[in-house]
């Protein structure tokens, strides 16, 4: 299971009560409310290895360079240069969140230069490759999918969604309790693309939250359309440039037109599956790695029964026990 950390807290802060609070009063609903979701994903799922994702730089100055206008946006006008427009009351939170992790002994990643999307990309890749089979005397190359799970709520990640190789994407919709997983099934009949072609018509439709402008006159539908007409992205900008091509004169000018950014979007937009990964134990935890330090975090901000359940949970996963 790989946990796409930031959207997962985001959403923990917004949608648990800023009532809840350390005993100094300083607000905890982000780090209540994320230890509140890993508890309800491991209850659920009962995965066997767990990574919490993080973003080391959630805008990498090599999608920038490609694309300038990449998650401008979220940079506040007052904040300093780099860094992004968070609330006031979670950017204190997020280190507490860390500790938390790492007292438990739950698996944080995170790369300089690469967002928790290519953390979650390389990890998803790697798990579900071929292994090496050994029967006997004799060593043969086979294939083993691996069921990963990644829990995030950016769509963007549906990219990597794979029956044959056993990805799938679990997006909450009001919490981790109330999530679709995503399938290809699901995928086609929501959007008409495979996971392997969603980068492509995210490419063309563009996207004004992270800053991607698409190409003219092409939203959901029609990039969809032209997916299912042409196969991918190549084969689109081929067809625009053959005059006896059925696109009408004004799709083809204006993809033709967009040659700039089609040429640079495909990298930013794929997320990469092939970050320099630290070494790290997957490991879901039964008991904390640090007990002491997590005792006096929790006294320390007051995670109460946050924290006693996700212990609980953690103590009798793979046990076939309910906790």
């Amino acid at each position: 299971m790989l946990l796409d950390s930031a959207s997962l807290y985001f959403r923990a802060y917004f949608g648990v009560p800023e009532s809840l609070r350390a005993p100094d009063g300083q607000p905890v609903n982000a780090v209540r409310g994320l230890l509140d979701f890993i508890s309800r994903l491991v209850e659920d799922h009962r995965p066997e290895q767990l990574v919490a994702c993080m973003d080391a730089d959630w805008r990498p100055q090599w999608r920038v360079d490609l694309i300038p206008t990449y998650k401008t946006h979220r940079v506040a006008e007052a904040a300093v240069e780099g860094e992004e427009e968070i609330p006031d009351t979670l950017a204190p939170q997020v280190p507490v969140i860390e500790q938390v992790l790492d007292a438990l002994g739950i698996a944080r990643v995170g790369v300089p230069g690469y967002e928790a999307d290519d953390v979650i990309g390389t990890l998803a890749t790697k798990a579900t490759g071929p292994v090496r089979i050994v029967t006997g005397d004799r060593e043969t190359a086979d294939y083993q999918p691996a069921r990963v799970l990644i829990v995030t709520g950016d769509r963007d990640l549906f990219q990597l969604v794979d029956d044959a190789r056993g990805v799938q994407v679990i997006y909450p919709v009001k919490g981790v309790g109330n999530a679709e997983v995503i399938t290809e099934a699901a995928l086609l009949d929501k959007y008409g693309v495979t996971g392997a072609e969603y980068a492509d018509m995210a490419a063309l439709r563009g996207d004004p939250s992270d800053g991607l402008p698409g190409v003219k006159g092409i939203g959901e539908k029609t990039a969809t359309q032209l997916i299912r007409e042409y196969g991918d992205l190549a084969g689109i900008r081929a067809a625009a440039a053959d005059p006896a091509s059925r696109l009408t004169p004004a799709r083809r000018k204006n993809i033709l037109e967009a040659a700039p950014y089609l040429d640079v979007a495909p990298t930013v937009v794929r997320v990469a599956t092939n970050v320099p990964l630290p070494a790290f134990d997957p490991t879901l935890p039964r008991e904390p790695l640090d007990p002491m330090a997590l005792e006096e975090l929790s006294a320390r901000w007051g995670l109460g029964t946050s924290l006693t359940r996700l212990l609980d949970t953690l103590a009798h996963a793979g046990t076939g026990v309910a906790s």
